[in-house]
């Protein structure tokens, strides 16, 4: 089922607003893909004006950056620890920024958006 981000049909006093136009193609968002932990595996996606974004749906390793020494290491994902987007997210290993992983180095944040860049930057948790 598409996601449809176009404008709502009621006003911000709760009043319906009759709409000038239908749904647009462009209004129609992409299904959610979540970023799980398993073999790397990366998405395609196209977008607007033929421009491509990566959507990564799984992955085993993290880029963790260390405060103290400013060094970036590729780290292996343990388990996610934390999700404060959505608690079920923990239960199903569900990685999106923001979220507390468990590497081999230590605990890390996650900094970057895993299903828009392509890739997982973490910093790791003193």
């Amino acid at each position: 089922m598409a996601l449809w981000q176009g404008k709502s049909n009621r006003k911000p006093t709760g009043g319906r607003l009759v709409p000038s136009q239908g749904k647009r193609k462009f209004e129609i968002s992409r299904e959610k893909q979540f970023t799980r932990i398993g073999a790397t595996n990366l998405k395609q996606y196209r977008g607007m004006g033929g421009s491509v974004k990566v959507g990564m749906l799984s992955t085993e390793y993290a880029n963790v950056m260390d405060k103290k020494t400013n060094k970036v290491t590729k780290a292996k994902i343990l388990t996610v620890k934390s999700n404060p987007s959505d608690p079920n997210y923990v239960q199903r290993n569900i990685m999106n920024k923001g979220a507390t992983i468990s590497t081999e180095i230590g605990d890390a944040i996650i900094t970057s958006r895993p299903g828009q860049d392509g890739a997982i930057n973490a910093v790791l948790i003193e």
